[in-house]
């Protein structure tokens, strides 16, 4: 261990299955994260791989720092996840309204609600806490929210999925939290799940997790499986609904036409493998946005494989969106159970650390209008594209 760090396990809600978490988490003590040495991130980065996200407690974290922690992890990255200032052009994006760049350091993005004032060079700001009820094809009664029920709003992994590469780490820093009563979120899929949360928790899984509690058949497609995404897919999806898990997207054929997105290029349109390579520990990783994935293309089972059980064992290319985001929420939904769901409870000065590449996450709660919560998020397009299955892999799972 480097010099100075101490790591703690993170503390897991009563809901949490203790033993799908057994590597899940770590808080970090006795380094500051704007000043750590070579030897130390050498460490940290290692533990952020294998623990898939780091919690900093009570620490004062300047923008610049947070910019410069998050490109250590990638030196050679320098724009944010979707572009620096790039969002806040792109009135039809759905991220429009949620994101606000700070203008000396425009790797970093102000996130919240209500309404902040002289906040590191924006004079005045209102903030809008992402919220189902303007996202789902169906909401909460206005009474059984008054009451404390909410939702996940959109499960998903910080990438702009077209052009820019998807960022490996994320940075989210709580400044102000509001506090109030602990809310329960409803699935409302017709499986009567519901979670406690924390006010206005994140809540995170495991893209590990999401992997090896799959079917057999389940992983084998997973393994041969690449998704393509839809160009500029948040002005795609824009005109959509998302289902009441926020895992995907219901399909009315309500998405935006592809003649009428901003102009587009094939060439920068995003395919990446369904299941990613953790590059320190080699597992595997479901990272797939059910919501902006348009098809999915299915290598065939090699030829010394069993093909009985098999899903398109010749391989598919799978165009139809309905089958496409069927075949996804049947990965990744049983991964939003309950009890494999962690929702971080913040503290002003919390910094969490999380692989961007390793989990997914979402917003969760209702916050009202003077409950005003201001964090700071970065993330950088990566350097280099996501590694799927290597042939080993392919051989062990299909």
């Amino acid at each position: 261990m480097a010099d100075g760090i101490e790591v703690v396990p993170i503390s897991l809600p009563p809901s949490a299955d203790i033993a799908k978490f057994a590597d899940f988490g770590r808080e970090i003590r006795g380094v500051h994260p704007g000043a750590i040495s070579p030897e130390q991130f050498e460490e940290l980065e290692r533990l952020l791989y294998k623990h898939s996200l780091l919690l900093f407690r009570n620490v004062d974290v300047s923008p610049e720092q947070q910019y410069a922690l998050a490109q250590k992890f990638d030196p050679t990255s320098e724009s944010f996840g979707h572009g620096n200032r790039k969002l806040e052009n792109d009135k039809k994006s759905i991220l429009y309204p949620t994101l606000k760049g700070i203008p000396r350091v425009p790797q970093v993005y102000l996130v919240g609600n209500g309404t902040a004032y002289d906040h590191e060079g924006l004079r005045e700001v209102m903030l809008k806490h992402p919220s189902h009820t303007s996202w789902h094809k169906t909401s909460i009664s206005q009474e059984d929210q008054e009451k404390g029920a909410t939702r996940f709003v959109r499960w998903h992994m910080d990438a702009a999925l077209y052009d820019l590469l998807p960022p490996k780490v994320t940075t989210l820093y709580g400044i102000n939290v509001p506090q109030g009563p602990r809310q329960t979120i409803r699935y409302d899929d017709g499986t009567g799940d519901e979670l406690e949360v924390p006010l206005a928790a994140t809540a995170f899984i495991s893209g590990k997790t999401t992997f090896d509690i799959l079917p057999p058949e389940l992983k084998s497609l997973a393994v041969r499986s690449r998704v393509k995404n839809a160009p500029h897919p948040y002005t795609w999806i824009s005109t959509a609904k998302a289902k009441s898990t926020g895992m995907g997207i219901e399909t009315e054929g309500l998405e935006m036409p592809y003649d009428q997105l901003p102009p587009w290029e094939e060439s920068k349109v995003q395919i990446l493998p369904m299941a990613w390579k953790n590059p320190v520990t080699g597992h595997l990783h479901i990272q797939v946005h059910g919501w902006t994935a348009a098809e999915i293309l299915v290598d065939p089972l090699p030829e010394t494989a069993e093909r009985q059980g098999a899903l398109y064992p010749d391989g598919a290319h799978i165009t139809n969106l309905q089958e496409v985001r069927d075949i996804l929420h049947k990965i990744q939904r049983p991964a939003i159970a309950p009890p494999l769901v962690y929702p971080h409870d913040w503290r002003a000065n919390d910094l969490i650390v999380f692989h961007n590449r390793g989990v997914m996450h979402s917003v969760t709660g209702n916050l009202k209008p003077e409950q005003v919560r201001t964090y700071h998020q970065c993330n950088l397009a990566a350097s280099d594209r996501p590694v799927g299955p290597d042939v080993e892999d392919i051989a062990k799972w299909v």
